[in-house]
C-alpha cells in the first residue's frame, strides 16, 4: 500500500488543510513533523501506518483546571467566561471530565465522549486507546468519562478548558480518573491546580497532592503549572487567612513544592459580603491582583502552545540524537557481544569434541583429504546440510540474545518515558530482524542511521530555530521601527473546530 493511502498520511493530510484554513502559521509546523516522521520510520521508532509525531501533539491549546470537588474549579470558570456553563455546588456535580469548546451558537449544547474521541480536529482524537493502555479497570468507556459542552464566551475562541471531576470517588474510579489525568495533564499548556481554603490541612489535600504535585514537580514543563488556594473569602470572616496559607503553603513544602507560582483567590460573584471595609479592601485588592495573573496565562495560552510545539520538537529531535540512537547502538553492541562470545564458546567445545573424535577414532586425516576435493555431489550435499544447520543454529543464537538483552532494557527501565522506551524496543526489534541477524558481525549502526540522517535531523533543527526567530520578529520589535507583521497565533484570533449546536 502507498504510503499516501495509510491512515495516518490521510489524517495528516486533513490536519494539515483544516491548520491552513485557521492558523497558517502553526501549518508550516506539519513540513517539519514529516522529515521527523521519515528519520523515525527509517530508525523503526514509529510504524508507518499508525504513528507520527504529529498526533502527539495538541495543535489547539489546553487549559486544564484540576482539583478536589469542593475547591470551586467549575465557579472559576463561569466567572472566567462571563457565562454560566457549569454546574456549581457544595458537592461533586460532575463525574466526568467536561472539554468546552468555542461555538457561534449562543445555546450551550452537550455531547458524549465519541464526539472527541472520534474527531481527528480535536486533542482528544482516540483517547480511548490511551485510556485503555493506561487503565487497568474494565470501566474503560469515553462514554463514562469524558464530555464535551459548547459555550459561545469570546474567551473561548482559539482555547480548549477540561473542567475535571474530584479524585474524591471511589478506589477503582479514582485509579481510572487518575490514568486520564495524566493523559490530558500530558497534552495541557497550561494546568489550574485548584485547593480549597476550606480544607487546606494536609489530610484534605492528600489526593490533589499525591497525583497534581508529586508527579508534577520534576517534569520538564512544570512552570505550566498554577497552584492555586481558592475561596479564600472564607478565611476573612473566620478571620485566619495567615493561618490557612500557612498551612497549605507547608503541606506544598512537604510535597516538594518550594517553588513556582501561588495564588490566593476567591469568586466574586458568589462570595458573601465581607463586613470590615479593611478587610474588605485587603481581600480584594489581592484576589484581583491574582486573578488577573491568572487570567493573563489564560488568554496567552495560544502564543504558549507556539512555543511549547518548537520545544517539543526541538527536544524529540535533539533526544533522537543524544539520548535514542546512542541507546539503540549500546543494546546492539551487547546483542553482537553475547552473540560472539556465544558462537565462540559453542566452536571451542565443537572444536575440542572433533578433536578428541579425531585422536581417538584416527579418521581426521581421511576426512581432511576426502572434502579436499568436492567432486561428488554427496559431498555437495553433505556441505549444504552443514552450512544450513550452522545458519538455523545462529539464528536461533541471535534471537536468544535479542530477547535477552531486550528483556533486561525493560527490566531496568534505562530510559523512564514510556513512549520513547517504546520507540527504543520497536528500533531494536527492526535491527534484530532475520536479514541484519545473519550478518550480525557485520553492522557497526542503528539501521537508517548515517550521514545523511543525521542532515536530515539538524536539518529539522535548523528549520525550528527559524520558526522561532520569525515568531520571536511578530512578537518583539526591539529596534522600535514601525512594522506591519502580524502576531502569531493567539488565543484572541480564529477559533478552533467547534461543533454547531443541534
Amino acid at each position: 500500500m502507498s504510503q499516501t493511502n495509510t491512515p495516518i498520511e490521510n489524517q495528516l493530510q486533513k490536519l494539515e488543510t483544516h491548520l491552513k484554513e485557521e492558523n497558517d502559521f502553526l501549518a508550516d509546523f506539519i513540513p517539519i513533523c514529516r522529515n521527523l516522521d521519515h528519520l523515525a520510520y527509517r530508525l523503526g521508532l514509529l510504524n508507518a501506518d499508525e504513528q507520527s509525531y504529529v498526533t502527539r501533539i495538541s495543535w489547539w491549546p489546553i487549559i486544564s483546571i484540576l482539583g478536589t470537588y469542593s475547591a470551586g474549579k467549575s465557579s472559576f470558570i463561569n466567572h472566567y467566561l462571563g457565562q454560566t456553563l457549569q454546574r456549581t455546588g457544595t458537592q461533586a456535580v460532575d463525574d466526568k471530565f467536561t472539554v468546552i469548546c468555542y461555538s457561534n451558537d449562543p445555546t450551550s449544547t452537550v455531547l458524549p465522549g465519541v464526539a472527541l474521541d472520534a474527531d481527528d480536529r480535536f486533542p482528544f482524537y482516540e483517547i480511548s486507546h490511551e485510556v485503555a493502555k493506561r487503565v487497568d479497570s474494565t470501566e474503560t468507556r469515553v462514554e463514562a468519562m469524558l464530555q464535551m459542552k459548547t459555550g459561545s464566551s469570546q474567551l473561548l475562541r482559539g482555547k480548549v478548558l477540561v473542567d475535571s471531576p474530584g479524585f474524591d470517588a471511589d478506589d477503582q474510579r479514582t485509579a481510572t480518573l487518575r490514568n486520564i489525568t495524566r493523559h490530558i495533564i500530558d497534552l495541557s499548556d497550561l494546568v489550574l491546580v485548584f485547593f480549597d481554603a476550606h480544607h487546606a490541612e494536609p489530610g484534605a489535600m492528600r489526593d490533589t497532592l499525591t497525583y497534581l504535585v508529586k508527579a508534577t514537580i520534576d517534569r520538564p514543563d512544570s512552570s505550566k503549572f498554577l497552584y492555586i488556594l481558592n475561596q479564600m473569602d472564607v478565611t476573612a470572616r473566620e478571620d485566619n487567612p495567615e493561618e490557612v496559607v500557612a498551612a497549605w503553603q507547608r503541606s506544598l513544602a512537604q510535597a516538594g513544592l518550594t517553588a513556582g507560582r501561588f495564588y490566593r483567590i476567591y469568586n466574586p460573584d458568589v462570595c458573601p459580603p465581607i463586613a470590615d471595609p479593611q478587610v474588605k479592601e485587603r481581600f480584594e485588592k489581592k484576589c484581583l491582583t491574582d486573578l488577573k495573573d491568572i487570567h493573563q496565562r489564560m488568554n496567552q495560552v495560544g502564543i504558549d502552545r507556539f512555543y511549547r510545539l518548537t520545544g517539543m520538537l526541538e527536544h524529540t529531535a535533539k533526544e533522537i540524537e543524544d539520548k535514542i540512537v546512542p541507546t539503540l547502538q549500546e543494546l546492539i553492541r551487547r546483542w553482537k557481544t553475547r552473540v560472539v562470545w556465544t558462537e565462540m564458546g559453542l566452536l571451542a567445545v565443537l572444536a575440542a569434541a572433533v578433536g578428541t573424535w579425531f585422536s581417538v577414532t584416527g579418521t581426521g586425516l581421511d576426512l581432511w583429504a576426502k572434502f579436499q576435493n568436492l567432486s561428488s555431489p554427496a559431498q555437495w550435499t553433505t556441505l549444504g546440510v552443514v552450512v544450513f544447520l550452522a545458519l538455523l543454529l545462529h539464528l536461533k543464537i541471535s534471537r536468544k540474545a535479542a530477547r535477552s538483552v531486550l528483556k533486561q532494557f525493560k527490566r531496568k527501565k534505562e530510559i523512564p518515558d514510556d513512549y520513547t522506551r517504546d520507540c527504543v524496543i520497536r528500533a531494536f526489534r527492526k535491527n534484530t530482524c532475520m536479514m541484519r541477524s545473519l550478518f550480525v558481525w557485520l553492522i557497526q549502526e542503528p539501521k537508517g542511521w548515517c550521514q545523511r540522517s543525521r542532515q536530515r535531523l539538524h536539518g529539522v533543527l535548523n528549520d525550528i530555530n527559524s520558526y522561532v526567530q520569525a515568531s520571536n520578529n511578530r512578537l518583539t520589535n526591539p529596534s522600535g521601527e514601525k512594522t506591519k507583521a502580524k502576531p502569531v497565533s493567539t488565543t484572541q484570533q480564529t477559533p478552533p473546530p467547534h461543533v454547531a449546536a443541534g
